[in-house]
Protein backbone atom coordinates (compact mmCIF):
# COMPACT_ATOMS: atom_id res chain seq x y z
CA UNK A 1 0.00 0.00 0.00
CA UNK A 2 2.70 2.47 1.02
CA UNK A 3 4.84 1.64 -1.99
CA UNK A 4 1.87 1.95 -4.33
CA UNK A 5 1.17 5.43 -2.99
CA UNK A 6 4.81 6.42 -3.35
CA UNK A 7 5.31 5.28 -6.91
CA UNK A 8 1.89 5.37 -8.53
CA UNK A 9 0.98 8.57 -6.72
CA UNK A 10 4.20 10.25 -7.75
CA UNK A 11 3.90 9.11 -11.39
CA UNK A 12 0.28 10.26 -11.64
CA UNK A 13 1.13 13.65 -10.16
CA UNK A 14 4.11 14.14 -12.48
CA UNK A 15 2.15 13.07 -15.58
CA UNK A 16 -0.62 15.55 -14.72
CA UNK A 17 1.91 18.38 -14.72
CA UNK A 18 2.56 18.86 -11.01
CA UNK A 19 6.12 20.15 -10.39
CA UNK A 20 8.60 17.39 -9.59
CA UNK A 21 9.33 18.59 -6.05
CA UNK A 22 5.62 18.82 -5.25
CA UNK A 23 4.89 15.36 -6.64
CA UNK A 24 7.68 13.78 -4.60
CA UNK A 25 6.80 15.67 -1.42
CA UNK A 26 3.03 15.10 -1.56
CA UNK A 27 3.38 11.36 -2.16
CA UNK A 28 6.00 11.04 0.58
CA UNK A 29 3.94 12.99 3.14
CA UNK A 30 0.76 10.98 2.45
CA UNK A 31 2.68 7.70 2.62
CA UNK A 32 4.40 8.77 5.85
CA UNK A 33 1.10 9.65 7.51
CA UNK A 34 -0.40 6.30 6.54
CA UNK A 35 2.68 4.39 7.69
CA UNK A 36 3.54 6.21 10.93
CA UNK A 37 0.44 8.25 11.69
CA UNK A 38 2.32 11.56 11.78
CA UNK A 39 4.61 13.89 9.87
CA UNK A 40 6.95 14.41 12.79
CA UNK A 41 10.54 14.93 11.75
CA UNK A 42 9.80 15.48 8.05
CA UNK A 43 10.56 19.21 8.28
CA UNK A 44 14.00 18.51 9.76
CA UNK A 45 14.73 16.04 6.96
CA UNK A 46 13.51 18.50 4.32
CA UNK A 47 15.70 21.36 5.56
CA UNK A 48 18.67 19.21 6.53
CA UNK A 49 19.09 17.77 3.04
CA UNK A 50 19.82 21.16 1.48
CA UNK A 51 22.02 22.36 4.36
CA UNK A 52 25.12 21.24 2.47
CA UNK A 53 28.24 23.11 1.37
CA UNK A 54 28.44 20.98 -1.79
CA UNK A 55 25.07 22.26 -3.01
CA UNK A 56 26.46 25.80 -3.21
CA UNK A 57 28.03 24.67 -6.49
CA UNK A 58 24.58 24.50 -8.13
CA UNK A 59 23.71 28.23 -8.09
CA UNK A 60 27.33 29.14 -8.86
CA UNK A 61 27.56 26.94 -11.96
CA UNK A 62 24.11 28.19 -13.00
CA UNK A 63 25.29 31.79 -12.64
CA UNK A 64 28.43 31.09 -14.69
CA UNK A 65 26.34 29.58 -17.48
CA UNK A 66 23.78 32.40 -17.43
CA UNK A 67 26.47 35.07 -17.75
CA UNK A 68 28.15 33.30 -20.67
CA UNK A 69 24.88 32.68 -22.50
CA UNK A 70 24.04 36.39 -22.38
CA UNK A 71 27.24 37.40 -24.21
CA UNK A 72 28.31 36.69 -27.80
CA UNK A 73 30.09 33.52 -26.73
CA UNK A 74 27.98 31.16 -28.87
CA UNK A 75 28.66 33.04 -32.12
CA UNK A 76 32.41 33.04 -31.45
CA UNK A 77 32.48 29.38 -30.43
CA UNK A 78 30.61 28.29 -33.53
CA UNK A 79 32.77 30.45 -35.80
CA UNK A 80 35.91 28.95 -34.28
CA UNK A 81 34.60 25.40 -34.68
CA UNK A 82 33.55 26.08 -38.26
CA UNK A 83 36.96 27.48 -39.18
CA UNK A 84 38.63 24.34 -37.85
CA UNK A 85 36.35 21.86 -39.61
CA UNK A 86 34.97 23.45 -42.77
CA UNK A 87 37.38 21.58 -45.08
CA UNK A 88 36.14 18.20 -43.81
CA UNK A 89 33.16 16.23 -45.15
CA UNK A 90 30.20 17.44 -43.13
CA UNK A 91 32.26 20.29 -41.79
CA UNK A 92 29.28 22.29 -40.50
CA UNK A 93 27.83 19.23 -38.78
CA UNK A 94 31.18 18.50 -37.14
CA UNK A 95 31.42 22.16 -36.13
CA UNK A 96 28.00 21.80 -34.52
CA UNK A 97 29.13 18.77 -32.51
CA UNK A 98 32.35 20.57 -31.51
CA UNK A 99 30.38 23.66 -30.45
CA UNK A 100 28.02 21.49 -28.38
CA UNK A 101 31.04 19.85 -26.74
CA UNK A 102 32.59 23.17 -25.75
CA UNK A 103 29.30 24.74 -24.68
CA UNK A 104 28.47 21.65 -22.62
CA UNK A 105 31.51 22.45 -20.47
CA UNK A 106 29.95 25.85 -19.78
CA UNK A 107 26.22 25.19 -19.44
CA UNK A 108 25.92 21.80 -17.69
CA UNK A 109 22.54 21.35 -19.37
CA UNK A 110 21.46 19.31 -22.37
CA UNK A 111 18.44 21.46 -23.12
CA UNK A 112 20.42 24.71 -22.84
CA UNK A 113 23.11 23.32 -25.14
CA UNK A 114 20.60 22.19 -27.78
CA UNK A 115 18.66 25.45 -27.60
CA UNK A 116 21.65 27.80 -27.66
CA UNK A 117 23.76 26.02 -30.28
CA UNK A 118 20.67 25.17 -32.33
CA UNK A 119 19.74 28.83 -32.71
CA UNK A 120 23.06 29.42 -34.48
CA UNK A 121 23.84 26.07 -36.12
CA UNK A 122 20.53 25.03 -37.68
CA UNK A 123 20.12 28.11 -39.93
CA UNK A 124 23.74 27.75 -41.10
CA UNK A 125 23.35 24.05 -41.83
CA UNK A 126 20.13 24.66 -43.77
CA UNK A 127 21.89 27.40 -45.74
CA UNK A 128 24.61 24.98 -46.84
CA UNK A 129 22.27 22.23 -47.99
CA UNK A 130 21.48 20.11 -44.94
CA UNK A 131 17.93 18.85 -44.65
CA UNK A 132 15.96 20.09 -41.67
CA UNK A 133 15.91 16.53 -40.31
CA UNK A 134 19.70 16.13 -40.39
CA UNK A 135 20.37 19.62 -39.07
CA UNK A 136 17.95 19.27 -36.15
CA UNK A 137 19.05 15.71 -35.42
CA UNK A 138 22.70 16.76 -35.24
CA UNK A 139 21.93 19.50 -32.72
CA UNK A 140 19.61 17.24 -30.71
CA UNK A 141 22.28 14.54 -30.52
CA UNK A 142 25.13 16.94 -29.81
CA UNK A 143 23.04 18.68 -27.19
CA UNK A 144 22.92 15.52 -25.07
CA UNK A 145 26.61 16.08 -24.33
CA UNK A 146 25.48 18.90 -22.03
CA UNK A 147 24.86 16.51 -19.12
CA UNK A 148 27.81 14.15 -19.70
CA UNK A 149 30.62 16.67 -20.06
CA UNK A 150 31.11 18.47 -16.71
CA UNK A 151 29.89 20.56 -15.05
CA UNK A 152 26.66 18.57 -15.13
CA UNK A 153 23.51 19.25 -13.14
CA UNK A 154 22.37 15.59 -13.10
CA UNK A 155 25.82 14.52 -11.89
CA UNK A 156 25.55 16.88 -8.94
CA UNK A 157 22.09 15.55 -8.07
CA UNK A 158 23.22 11.94 -8.30
CA UNK A 159 26.27 12.71 -6.15
CA UNK A 160 24.10 14.30 -3.46
CA UNK A 161 21.64 11.40 -3.37
CA UNK A 162 24.30 8.65 -3.49
CA UNK A 163 26.94 10.44 -1.40
CA UNK A 164 29.42 9.96 -4.26
CA UNK A 165 32.19 12.47 -4.95
CA UNK A 166 31.09 15.30 -7.27
CA UNK A 167 34.70 15.93 -8.24
CA UNK A 168 35.23 12.28 -9.17
CA UNK A 169 32.02 12.26 -11.22
CA UNK A 170 33.01 15.42 -13.08
CA UNK A 171 36.42 13.99 -13.94
CA UNK A 172 34.87 10.64 -14.87
CA UNK A 173 32.63 12.36 -17.41
CA UNK A 174 35.49 13.94 -19.37
CA UNK A 175 36.79 10.89 -21.26
CA UNK A 176 33.37 9.36 -22.10
CA UNK A 177 32.12 12.80 -23.11
CA UNK A 178 35.01 13.44 -25.50
CA UNK A 179 34.79 9.90 -26.90
CA UNK A 180 31.07 10.26 -27.54
CA UNK A 181 31.60 13.65 -29.19
CA UNK A 182 34.26 12.11 -31.44
CA UNK A 183 31.92 9.25 -32.41
CA UNK A 184 29.16 11.74 -33.23
CA UNK A 185 31.61 13.73 -35.38
CA UNK A 186 32.78 10.60 -37.22
CA UNK A 187 29.18 9.65 -37.93
CA UNK A 188 28.48 13.14 -39.30
CA UNK A 189 31.54 12.98 -41.55
CA UNK A 190 30.74 9.51 -42.90
CA UNK A 191 27.06 10.23 -43.49
CA UNK A 192 27.84 13.57 -45.20
CA UNK A 193 30.51 11.94 -47.36
CA UNK A 194 27.97 9.42 -48.60
CA UNK A 195 25.11 11.88 -49.13
CA UNK A 196 26.98 15.00 -50.28
CA UNK A 197 24.75 17.14 -48.06
CA UNK A 198 27.39 19.85 -47.87
CA UNK A 199 30.02 20.92 -50.33
CA UNK A 200 33.48 20.78 -48.78
CA UNK A 201 34.86 24.31 -48.39
CA UNK A 202 38.48 25.43 -48.60
CA UNK A 203 40.70 24.91 -45.56
CA UNK A 204 40.96 28.03 -43.42
CA UNK A 205 44.14 30.05 -43.68
CA UNK A 206 46.33 30.28 -40.54
CA UNK A 207 45.31 33.91 -40.11
CA UNK A 208 41.62 32.97 -40.05
CA UNK A 209 42.23 30.23 -37.49
CA UNK A 210 44.23 32.62 -35.31
CA UNK A 211 41.54 35.32 -35.47
CA UNK A 212 38.74 32.87 -34.65
CA UNK A 213 40.73 31.29 -31.81
CA UNK A 214 41.57 34.69 -30.37
CA UNK A 215 37.90 35.74 -30.42
CA UNK A 216 36.85 32.51 -28.68
CA UNK A 217 39.82 32.31 -26.31
CA UNK A 218 37.95 33.35 -23.17
CA UNK A 219 35.11 30.82 -23.36
CA UNK A 220 37.60 28.14 -24.47
CA UNK A 221 39.85 28.68 -21.45
CA UNK A 222 37.10 29.00 -18.84
CA UNK A 223 36.05 25.32 -18.70
CA UNK A 224 39.71 24.27 -18.91
CA UNK A 225 40.50 26.40 -15.86
CA UNK A 226 37.48 25.11 -13.91
CA UNK A 227 37.95 21.42 -14.70
CA UNK A 228 41.74 21.65 -14.56
CA UNK A 229 41.51 23.07 -11.05
CA UNK A 230 39.29 20.19 -9.96
CA UNK A 231 41.47 17.55 -11.66
CA UNK A 232 44.68 18.91 -10.16
CA UNK A 233 43.18 19.17 -6.69
CA UNK A 234 43.70 22.94 -6.63
CA UNK A 235 39.96 23.60 -6.13
CA UNK A 236 37.07 21.77 -4.59
CA UNK A 237 34.03 21.60 -6.86
CA UNK A 238 32.36 24.48 -5.02
CA UNK A 239 35.52 26.60 -5.22
CA UNK A 240 35.84 25.76 -8.91
CA UNK A 241 32.27 26.96 -9.46
CA UNK A 242 33.13 30.26 -7.76
CA UNK A 243 36.25 30.60 -9.94
CA UNK A 244 34.01 29.94 -12.96
CA UNK A 245 31.67 32.78 -11.99
CA UNK A 246 34.55 35.24 -11.56
CA UNK A 247 36.03 34.06 -14.87
CA UNK A 248 32.71 34.43 -16.69
CA UNK A 249 32.25 37.96 -15.32
CA UNK A 250 35.81 38.90 -16.33
CA UNK A 251 35.33 37.54 -19.86
CA UNK A 252 31.97 39.29 -20.26
CA UNK A 253 33.35 42.60 -18.95
CA UNK A 254 36.88 42.77 -20.37
CA UNK A 255 36.65 40.65 -23.54
CA UNK A 256 33.10 41.14 -24.80
CA UNK A 257 32.51 44.43 -22.97
CA UNK A 258 28.89 43.44 -22.58
CA UNK A 259 28.50 42.93 -18.83
CA UNK A 260 25.96 45.47 -17.65
CA UNK A 261 24.03 45.69 -14.41
CA UNK A 262 20.95 44.51 -16.29
CA UNK A 263 22.72 41.42 -17.66
CA UNK A 264 24.16 40.68 -14.22
CA UNK A 265 20.71 41.02 -12.65
CA UNK A 266 19.07 38.79 -15.29
CA UNK A 267 21.85 36.22 -14.94
CA UNK A 268 21.54 36.17 -11.15
CA UNK A 269 17.74 35.88 -11.40
CA UNK A 270 18.00 33.00 -13.88
CA UNK A 271 20.56 31.22 -11.69
CA UNK A 272 18.41 31.74 -8.59
CA UNK A 273 15.35 30.28 -10.32
CA UNK A 274 17.32 27.25 -11.54
CA UNK A 275 18.99 26.66 -8.18
CA UNK A 276 15.73 27.08 -6.24
CA UNK A 277 14.00 24.53 -8.44
CA UNK A 278 16.84 22.01 -8.07
CA UNK A 279 17.22 22.51 -4.31
CA UNK A 280 13.48 22.10 -3.76
CA UNK A 281 13.61 18.84 -5.73
CA UNK A 282 16.60 17.63 -3.69
CA UNK A 283 14.81 18.46 -0.44
CA UNK A 284 11.60 16.74 -1.56
CA UNK A 285 13.58 13.69 -2.64
CA UNK A 286 14.92 13.37 0.91
CA UNK A 287 11.34 12.85 2.11
CA UNK A 288 10.80 10.29 -0.65
CA UNK A 289 13.97 8.43 0.37
CA UNK A 290 12.99 8.58 4.05
CA UNK A 291 9.65 6.91 3.40
CA UNK A 292 11.33 4.31 1.18
CA UNK A 293 13.56 3.46 4.13
CA UNK A 294 10.60 3.22 6.49
CA UNK A 295 8.87 0.88 4.03
CA UNK A 296 12.14 -1.12 3.76
CA UNK A 297 11.96 -1.19 -0.03
CA UNK A 298 15.76 -0.99 -0.52
CA UNK A 299 16.17 -3.97 1.81
CA UNK A 300 13.46 -5.90 -0.03
CA UNK A 301 15.16 -5.24 -3.38
CA UNK A 302 18.48 -6.33 -1.90
CA UNK A 303 16.93 -9.54 -0.57
CA UNK A 304 15.26 -10.18 -3.93
CA UNK A 305 18.53 -9.78 -5.81
CA UNK A 306 20.30 -12.04 -3.31
CA UNK A 307 17.62 -14.73 -3.68
CA UNK A 308 17.99 -14.64 -7.46
CA UNK A 309 21.76 -14.82 -7.16
CA UNK A 310 22.23 -11.97 -9.62
CA UNK A 311 25.72 -10.66 -10.25
CA UNK A 312 26.52 -7.03 -10.98
CA UNK A 313 26.18 -7.20 -14.78
CA UNK A 314 22.65 -8.68 -15.02
CA UNK A 315 21.47 -6.32 -12.30
CA UNK A 316 22.91 -3.30 -14.10
CA UNK A 317 21.32 -4.43 -17.38
CA UNK A 318 17.94 -4.67 -15.66
CA UNK A 319 18.33 -1.25 -14.03
CA UNK A 320 19.41 0.37 -17.31
CA UNK A 321 16.37 -1.14 -19.05
CA UNK A 322 14.03 0.26 -16.40
CA UNK A 323 15.66 3.70 -16.55
CA UNK A 324 15.40 3.74 -20.34
CA UNK A 325 11.65 3.05 -20.13
CA UNK A 326 11.20 5.70 -17.43
CA UNK A 327 13.15 8.12 -19.63
CA UNK A 328 10.38 8.01 -22.22
CA UNK A 329 7.94 9.54 -19.73
CA UNK A 330 9.87 11.34 -16.96
CA UNK A 331 12.49 14.05 -16.76
CA UNK A 332 16.07 13.20 -15.85
CA UNK A 333 15.86 14.77 -12.39
CA UNK A 334 12.83 12.69 -11.40
CA UNK A 335 14.48 9.49 -12.63
CA UNK A 336 17.62 10.11 -10.58
CA UNK A 337 15.73 10.91 -7.40
CA UNK A 338 13.25 8.03 -7.68
CA UNK A 339 15.61 5.22 -8.71
CA UNK A 340 18.87 5.97 -6.90
CA UNK A 341 17.69 5.40 -3.30
CA UNK A 342 16.26 2.02 -4.35
CA UNK A 343 19.24 0.63 -6.26
CA UNK A 344 22.00 2.18 -4.13
CA UNK A 345 22.09 -0.53 -1.40
CA UNK A 346 22.23 -3.23 -4.09
CA UNK A 347 25.04 -1.45 -5.94
CA UNK A 348 27.04 -1.26 -2.72
CA UNK A 349 26.33 -4.91 -1.89
CA UNK A 350 27.43 -6.00 -5.38
CA UNK A 351 30.56 -3.82 -5.08
CA UNK A 352 29.64 -1.73 -8.11
CA UNK A 353 31.72 1.42 -8.47
CA UNK A 354 29.29 4.28 -7.80
CA UNK A 355 31.20 6.60 -10.14
CA UNK A 356 30.92 4.09 -12.98
CA UNK A 357 27.21 3.65 -12.30
CA UNK A 358 26.78 7.43 -12.27
CA UNK A 359 28.23 7.68 -15.78
CA UNK A 360 26.03 4.81 -16.99
CA UNK A 361 23.04 6.61 -15.50
CA UNK A 362 23.89 9.90 -17.20
CA UNK A 363 24.37 8.23 -20.61
CA UNK A 364 20.97 6.60 -20.20
CA UNK A 365 19.52 10.00 -19.33
CA UNK A 366 21.05 11.34 -22.55
CA UNK A 367 18.89 8.78 -24.35
CA UNK A 368 15.89 10.16 -22.46
CA UNK A 369 16.57 13.55 -24.06
CA UNK A 370 15.99 12.01 -27.50
CA UNK A 371 13.28 9.38 -26.97
CA UNK A 372 9.63 10.34 -27.46
CA UNK A 373 7.12 11.09 -26.12
CA UNK A 374 9.01 13.27 -23.59
CA UNK A 375 12.38 13.82 -25.29
CA UNK A 376 13.12 17.39 -24.26
CA UNK A 377 15.75 18.02 -26.94
CA UNK A 378 13.25 16.99 -29.61
CA UNK A 379 10.77 19.63 -28.45
CA UNK A 380 13.51 22.27 -28.16
CA UNK A 381 14.45 21.67 -31.81
CA UNK A 382 10.81 21.60 -32.83
CA UNK A 383 10.39 25.07 -31.37
CA UNK A 384 13.66 26.26 -32.97
CA UNK A 385 13.04 24.87 -36.47
CA UNK A 386 9.22 24.77 -36.50
CA UNK A 387 9.55 21.40 -38.23
CA UNK A 388 7.20 18.46 -37.58
CA UNK A 389 8.23 16.35 -34.63
CA UNK A 390 8.52 13.22 -36.79
CA UNK A 391 11.09 15.02 -38.96
CA UNK A 392 13.25 15.79 -35.93
CA UNK A 393 12.87 12.27 -34.53
CA UNK A 394 14.04 10.86 -37.87
CA UNK A 395 17.17 13.01 -37.69
CA UNK A 396 17.83 12.00 -34.07
CA UNK A 397 17.47 8.23 -34.64
CA UNK A 398 21.15 7.64 -35.57
CA UNK A 399 22.24 9.38 -32.37
CA UNK A 400 19.88 7.20 -30.33
CA UNK A 401 21.51 4.12 -31.86
CA UNK A 402 25.00 5.51 -31.15
CA UNK A 403 24.06 6.22 -27.52
CA UNK A 404 22.71 2.68 -27.11
CA UNK A 405 25.96 1.21 -28.42
CA UNK A 406 28.02 3.61 -26.32
CA UNK A 407 26.10 2.64 -23.18
CA UNK A 408 26.91 -0.99 -23.97
CA UNK A 409 30.60 -0.14 -24.39
CA UNK A 410 30.62 1.64 -21.02
CA UNK A 411 29.09 -1.46 -19.41
CA UNK A 412 31.81 -3.64 -20.93
CA UNK A 413 34.70 -1.26 -20.21
CA UNK A 414 34.18 0.49 -16.85
CA UNK A 415 37.75 1.79 -17.01
CA UNK A 416 36.57 4.41 -19.49
CA UNK A 417 34.75 6.04 -16.57
CA UNK A 418 37.10 5.20 -13.69
CA UNK A 419 40.55 5.77 -15.21
CA UNK A 420 40.72 9.56 -14.88
CA UNK A 421 39.29 9.74 -11.33
CA UNK A 422 41.84 7.19 -10.16
CA UNK A 423 44.74 9.05 -11.76
CA UNK A 424 43.46 12.20 -10.05
CA UNK A 425 43.65 10.47 -6.67
CA UNK A 426 40.00 9.53 -6.14
CA UNK A 427 39.69 5.98 -4.78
Amino acid sequence: MILAILFLGTLVLLITGVPIFAGLAISAIVASVLETGSIQGLADIFVGEIDSYLLVAIPLFALMANIMVRTNVVDDLFRFADVLTRHLPGGLGIATILSCTIFAAISGSSVATALTIGSVAVPQMRRYGYSTSRAAGTVAGGGTLGILIPPSGPMILYAVVSNASIGALFIAGILPGLLLAAIFAIYVALSSWRSDDEQVRPMARPGEVYAAARAALGPLLLPIAVLGGIYSGLFTVTEAAAVGVVGAMAIAFFVYRSLTWRILYESALGAAMTATMILMIVAASSLFSHVLTIARLPNQVLDFVADLGLSATPFLLAVMAVIFILGMFLEAVAIILITTPIVLPVLIALDVDLIWYGILLVINLELAMLTPPVGLNLFVLKATTRAPLKTIIRGALPYIVILFLFLGAMLLFPGLATFLPRTAGYS
